[in-house]
């Protein structure tokens, strides 16, 4: 019943910022770990930012910590995911996943066959 919509991608020159929402519907009271995948052209996809049902751990690839931040409005049932100093490298179409759900929080990891809701993408392209 969960759904998820990815928007908030677009083009932006290399160190620029971008902010990606998640928004969820379908939902009532169960907990689910949210993270970020993305999958640029020929590549396969690839975990980048996973976030706990309560927000309280947060998982980010080696490839953006420092850059990018991960954070979740549950009043508003919305993920964020912050994106500064982008390199052209994080060009991708961005995922929003959900894992869950469970009957408690639990940390989030980026194994990807683990999450069995997923967003449409949005695509996010970082070029002068």
């Amino acid at each position: 019943q969960l759904q998820l919509v990815e928007s908030g991608g677009g083009l932006v020159q290399p160190g620029g910022s971008l902010r990606l929402s998640c928004a969820a519907s379908g939902f009532t009271s169960d907990y689910y770990a949210i993270g970020w995948f993305r999958q640029a052209p020929g590549k396969e996809r690839e975990g980048v930012s996973c976030i706990s049902s309560s927000g309280g751990t947060t998982t980010y690839a080696d490839s953006v910590k420092g850059r990018f931040t991960i954070s979740r409005d549950n009043a508003k049932n919305t993920v964020y995911l912050q994106m500064n100093s982008l390199k052209p490298e994080d060009t991708a179409v961005y995922y929003c996943a959900a894992r869950g759900p469970a009957e408690s929080d639990f940390d989030c990891n980026l194994v990807i066959e683990l999450y069995n809701h997923w967003g449409q993408g949005t695509p996010v392209t970082v070029s002068s």
